[in-house]
């Protein structure tokens, strides 16, 4: 179980990718995205993650290729390498309405580490 509202563990984000719905949000920078990545994550690096999730939903859809979730959507997850970027892309999300988004805080490194598939 993760620590609080504001994360999500491991085994809860398998769980949250096995239902195919929602949306991960890799927040690294685009050397670390093409080393590696979550299956089914998108890339909006950390400093554009204000800018992007304010864009409106057909947008959103055109730059991104999925829908935008909905301010309050509880499928919404941010990660980045180790925790850090994510839970600032976590906070700035929940600043802009977002107020279930979620850090994967163990990131790409516990992902990577755990065979995540």
């Amino acid at each position: 179980m993760a620590s609080s509202d504001k994360e999500i563990s491991y085994s809860d984000l398998k769980a949250f990718l096995a239902k195919g719905s929602g949306l991960v949000v890799d927040v690294r920078s685009k050397d670390e995205v093409d080393r590696g990545r979550i299956p089914g994550s998108i890339h909006i690096p950390v400093e554009n993650v204000g800018s992007d999730m304010s864009l409106d939903t057909s947008e959103f859809q055109s730059k991104f290729g999925v829908v935008k979730p909905s301010l309050d959507s509880s499928e919404l997850v941010f990660h980045c390498q180790m925790g850090k970027r994510g839970a600032v892309a976590t906070e700035k999300a929940r600043s802009l309405g977002f107020k279930n988004a979620r850090n994967y805080a163990g990131g790409y490194k516990e992902w990577s580490d755990k065979g995540g598939k």
